[in-house]
């Protein structure tokens, strides 16, 4: 046998022994480097099940759990990278090199959108769900939604580059499908901006009561703002109908918003009396049923006014403060009749229009 290694060993090239000679020790030192990495790595992982258990007495990591998954995995990237950037030095491939930053360069997006969705989650939870806007968690939704998408895109333009690959040419021709894209979806897109104009200028928020002019013909012309999406937002009318507006039609017109500074709004509900009734009279008697509502505020209070003289009225205006701008049609509706009871009870007459008809005949 021994003297059969020896033939083996007299028959391999000077050459090529020498190259393998030579080799030996890079290849021993790498082997003990990823020994190494493997055996650091498993110390850490056992080292952090026990700080794990330790620290969930602690509301803060309770709700965090995930803040530990993101560090272990941080510093096993870590050991890849360092071991890798031996890896690469020792045996001083350019190709190698290059191949290995581009896909180091991918593999760290991954830890920070993790990160990024942490900071955002924290930053929502303590900060913008205090607030009493919910525009709020619909940017911060969107910001959930696309960090991921602008972190790998980045990643790999900067991988690209890091591999020799021009990556203008890219831009370039992203570019021009952008706008090949933006001519053929110009309608989505400017409901998009819309949207976007939406969420920054504020003039709704979710649960607001706004009037609506596209409702079917009729039915209710006002409803509350269940959604804002980006390409359109979603309106229940008082009649249980969602109707879907696209954001570029309510960006195109005047937004009646009744809630938006308060719930307090002021109803006004025409009267007409005819001209043979006590004015005072009238008034004091309308003022008398607006005070039997008890969602009619008492200040400021109700009032009573003479719009104009109609053709056969004398047409009044009775002026309320509601404190639920959702029960202006009620209100509407309480006042007018009992409005028409109490005048039944008082002898005023509610006039309606009348032609006086003389017939001649010629003898």
């Amino acid at each position: 046998m021994l003297d059969y290694l020896k033939h083996l060993y007299e028959g391999i090239p000077a050459g090529i022994l020498s190259k393998w000679v030579a080799l030996y020790p890079v290849l021993a030192r790498a082997a003990l480097v990823l020994l190494g990495a493997l055996l650091v790595w498993a110390v850490f992982k056992r080292a952090m099940k026990r700080v794990r258990k330790r620290v969930q007495k602690y509301e803060f990591v309770r709700i965090n759990d995930r803040i530990f998954e993101l560090i272990q995995r941080a510093v096993g990237y870590g050991l890849v990278f360092l071991c890798g950037i031996y890896l690469v030095n020792v045996f001083s491939i350019p190709i190698l090199e290059k191949v290995f930053y581009a896909a180091l360069i991918i593999l760290l997006a991954i830890p920070l959108k993790d990160f990024t969705l942490i900071l955002l989650g924290y930053i929502e939870t303590n900060f913008v769900r205090r607030t009493k806007s919910k525009i709020d968690d619909i940017a911060f939704d969107l910001l959930n939604k696309f960090s991921g998408i602008v972190i790998f895109a980045i990643a790999i333009l900067l991988a690209l580059d890091v591999l020799g690959i021009n990556v203008v040419p890219f831009v370039a021709g992203a570019g021009i499908v952008g706008i090949a894209v933006g001519f053929a979806a110009k309608d989505t897109l400017s409901n998009l901006i819309a949207g976007v104009l939406l969420i920054m200028d504020r003039p709704f928020e979710i649960g607001d009561r706004v009037e609506v002019w596209t409702s079917p013909q009729g039915s209710s012309t006002w409803g509350d703002v269940i959604d804002i999406g980006l390409r359109a937002t979603k309106i229940r009318t008082t009649d249980n109908i969602v109707i879907i507006i696209p954001n570029n039609e309510i960006m195109k017109r005047d937004i009646v918003n009744y809630t938006t500074i308060s719930t307090d709004i002021r109803v006004r509900i025409p009267i007409g009396v005819s001209y043979d009734t006590d004015i005072k009279k009238a008034k004091s008697v309308i003022l008398e049923v607006a005070k039997t509502a008890e969602w009619v505020l008492k200040d400021p209070p109700s009032r009573v006014v003479v719009r104009q003289f109609g053709e056969s009225s004398v047409d009044l205006e009775l002026r309320v403060w509601i404190k639920d701008a959702r029960k202006r049609m009620d209100t509407i509706s309480y006042m007018t009749d009992n409005v028409k009871q109490a005048f039944d009870r008082e002898g005023i007459e509610i006039p309606y229009p009348k032609r006086d008809i003389t017939i001649t005949q010629k003898v």
